[in-house]
């Protein structure tokens, strides 16, 4: 079976048909928005608290050893009587 050029024209006008976009008719109300937005910025900001606990806990203990041994030590409060 052999294509001819009209039938060749007809398989390609299918095809572009068949592979282009569609629109989708959908509404997004502002009730997903926000919630789209709340969630991204969400995932984001744990992200980036990930990253700065990482590098903040080294940082810390750096800086406790930099001040010595007696800054890492717990401080003990005073604890005061009522006298009677």
């Amino acid at each position: 079976m052999q294509l001819t050029t009209p039938a060749l024209c007809r398989l390609g006008a299918f095809a572009l048909l068949i592979a282009g976009p569609t629109p989708a008719l959908a509404y997004m109300g502002p009730g997903l928005g926000l919630g789209a937005i709340g969630s991204a910025l969400g995932i984001v900001g744990a992200v980036l608290l990930a990253i700065v606990s990482v590098v903040w806990y080294p940082f810390k203990r750096m800086l406790r050893r930099m001040r010595g041994s007696s800054a890492s030590a717990p401080a003990t409060r005073r604890q005061s009587t009522p006298q009677s």
